[in-house]
């Protein structure tokens, strides 16, 4: 084991740094570019190394952290001594108990997932069911032509600013019309849908965005869009999710054992009350059953259609082949096979009449040819409306409500403002004694994650402590080590207020988590070199089985402890710090464009780090305080419990191992 670090041959690394840039410079020179750039940085980065890291690395081991241990050890030794571990150690327990207030008092915002930017936007169009595609297509241009002017500050109608279209805000807006248009949030749609339209507007990458939030675009759009239709007609602009699938956020469950009508009735009647309250946040309510589907029932008159010898079957495929067709033959052009499909043409297709005109042809009991109308065995046909789908939910019958929130707005927010809402709708007596609602989708998700995430926290700890008492053989060792980690949420959660960020909980929580195993880490190695320090105390003092250290060793033992493994500690939290900051602020460098077109594309932000940033800040904001807390606290603690277990053996007459 090497004590000391040999001196480096400067001279050697000189030339050795020296050859490296030179080659460098001749592959850049005879064109290969990336292999000349690579080089030369090795030599470069070389003599840096030399003549500033080594330096620097020198001064901050030999003169900055003996100075810093001096200071450290002199704090020290005035925390632990007399009664002040008892202040210490209360102080930070006012501290616990004066942040969770804060956090009470100044709660962040709470999301599901983080807030992202959005990187595309789709506009749902939606018309009531039966609605003609052409009706659909229409609706869809005009939306389309007034999107155009929203968004025309952010597009280059002239095309003559030299602006490469993957660099421009708007890359592209897409429509289509009919089917797979329906929103993923609404659950899975059968069927053709010509109906239903969507408009996507895609956004170019977020380095090439410059200063503009497509957030603020979308808000622009949502608020561009409202209220300008017909109220049949159901406009909502969403953006694209971070994280996986999850439901709408905001979704209220109406169910009930009655008539299925009725449930939607009351349903209906819920969204119009809501509507009415025009709670800010909500983008557009919505049912995702349509009470209003229109339908023209055909009923055979079966009496008739048996005398005649014909069947219902007959006469359903006779109206089934004018419409959607029947296959007669197929013919091949160069080797491939085509369908030949026969049906009623466009006009006759759309004509009831000419449906129900048309001649069944079939032969009766006798034998006879029978060529007679549809019309002729089929009741009165009558026009009416019924509903799209009919819902269960273990299998009880279900109607959803469900709603995009306004960029901008806080979904737990709004929920919460509904909620009241609806505890007073339900006071009035409005909603009848057979329905029910909750509120499901989003809120359920993020109470079973937060459930999650907390029992996974627990059962780590447990594992945690599991293994500490095996290896430390004591339970006030695990005991005191716990402490910490539930003392260092006070840099998360003051952290969290001082600096206005939100409560994500996916994210926060899995950096509560990891934070979890970093401060275990490092008050292992405190507690540990402490012990061994009081166990090599007690060989040189010559102690017996049953004789204890005195204070003023066991002091001594606890800040030499403290002083040795203050680098370890320090230097554990501040790689973890600064490792961490690139991905909290967002650093973005592409080093691949740095050594083939010296471009290194730096910036900051982006759609990763929207994402993963709750969790960097939350492990540097527990870490930074965890570190006080490993270097001052826990000493005190240590001390305390050792003096406690003392008093507590004494009390009790137990007898007082060498391993105490």
């Amino acid at each position: 084991m090497k004590v000391t670090q040999n001196q480096p041959n400067k001279k050697k690394i000189v030339i050795t740094s020296l050859f490296f840039t030179t080659m460098g410079i001749f592959f850049i020179v005879f064109g290969w570019i990336t292999l000349g750039n690579f080089t030369a940085f090795i030599g470069i980065l070389s003599l840096v190394n030399l003549f500033l890291f080594m330096p620097g690395t020198k001064i901050f081991q030999n003169k900055f952290l003996p100075r810093l241990e001096r200071v450290y050890e002199k704090f020290l030794r005035f925390a632990i001594q007399g009664a002040r571990p008892f202040f210490f150690l209360g102080g930070t327990f006012l501290l616990l108990v004066f942040s969770l207030g804060l956090f009470m008092a100044f709660p962040p915002k709470v999301e599901f997932f983080p807030n992202n930017e959005p990187q595309y936007v789709n506009v749902f169009i939606s018309h009531p069911i039966g609605t003609d595609i052409t009706v659909t297509n229409k609706t869809t241009l005009k939306i389309e032509n007034d999107l155009n002017n929203i968004l025309n500050e952010y597009m280059d109608a002239d095309d003559t600013t030299g602006i490469p279209q993957d660099e421009r805000l708007i890359k592209s807006i897409i429509s289509q019309v009919g089917e797979g248009t329906s929103d993923p949030a609404q659950g899975v749609t059968m069927g053709n849908t010509p109906h239903k339209a969507r408009i996507t507007v895609n956004f170019c990458e977020f380095q090439f965005r410059q200063k503009t939030k497509t957030s603020d675009v979308l808000k622009k759009i949502q608020a561009g869009l409202k209220g300008k239709y017909n109220a049949d007609i159901e406009i909502t602009a969403a953006k694209n999710e971070s994280g996986p699938p999850q439901g709408a956020p905001i979704n209220i469950e109406i169910t009930g054992r009655g008539e299925y009508k009725d449930l939607i009735a009351a349903a209906e009647n819920i969204k119009n009350h809501l509507d009415r309250k025009g709670i800010e946040g909500v983008e557009k309510l919505k049912l995702n059953v349509d009470a209003n589907r229109p339908e023209i029932p055909i009923t055979v008159d079966r009496d008739q259609i048996r005398k005649l010898n014909s069947s219902t079957y007959q006469v359903g495929m006779a109206i089934r082949k004018s419409l959607l067709g029947q296959d007669v033959s197929t013919y091949t052009i160069d080797e491939e096979s085509h369908d030949i499909v026969v049906r009623f043409d466009g006009s006759n297709r759309n004509d009831f009449n000419a449906l129900l005109d048309q001649r069944l042809v079939f032969r009766n009991n006798k034998g006879k040819l029978m060529n007679i109308p549809v019309r002729s065995v089929i009741n009165k046909p009558e026009e009416s409306t019924s509903y799209s789908a009919v819902i269960r939910k273990d299998q009880i019958p279900l109607v959803t409500i469900t709603s995009n929130v306004t960029e901008g707005f806080n979904a737990n927010e709004v929920v919460k403002v509904m909620k009241d809402e609806m505890i007073a709708y339900e006071k009035s007596n409005t909603l009848p004694e057979n329905i029910k609602y909750r509120f499901a989708g989003q809120q359920d998700e993020q109470a079973k994650e937060m459930a999650f995430l907390s029992k996974a926290l627990m059962v780590a700890l447990f594992l945690v402590l599991l293994i500490i008492v095996s290896q430390f053989n004591s339970y006030s060792a695990p005991t005191v080590i716990l402490l910490t980690v539930m003392l260092s949420l006070i840099g998360v959660l003051l952290g969290l207020v001082i600096s206005g960020q939100n409560f994500v909980v996916i994210m926060t929580m899995i950096g509560i988590i990891s934070l979890a195993g970093v401060v275990v880490n490092n008050a292992i190695v405190l507690i540990d070199y402490t012990n061994s320090l009081r166990k090599r105390k007690r060989i040189e003092k010559e102690l017996k089985d049953n004789e204890i250290l005195s204070n003023t060793d066991l002091l001594e033992c606890t800040i030499q402890g403290g002083k040795t493994r203050l680098r370890p500690v320090l230097l554990t939290a501040i790689t973890t710090i600064l490792g961490l900051i690139p991905l909290a602020i967002g650093f973005n460098i592409d080093f691949a464009g740095l050594f083939t077109s010296y471009e290194p594309n730096i910036f900051l932000g982006g759609d990763n780090n929207m994402f993963f940033a709750p969790m960097a800040w939350t492990i540097i904001y527990g870490l930074t305080f965890a570190t006080f807390l490993t270097l001052v606290i826990l000493p005190s603690v240590y001390l305390l419990t050792y003096k406690f277990k003392i008093w507590f053996y004494r009390v009790l007459n137990w007898e007082i191992k060498s391993n105490f």
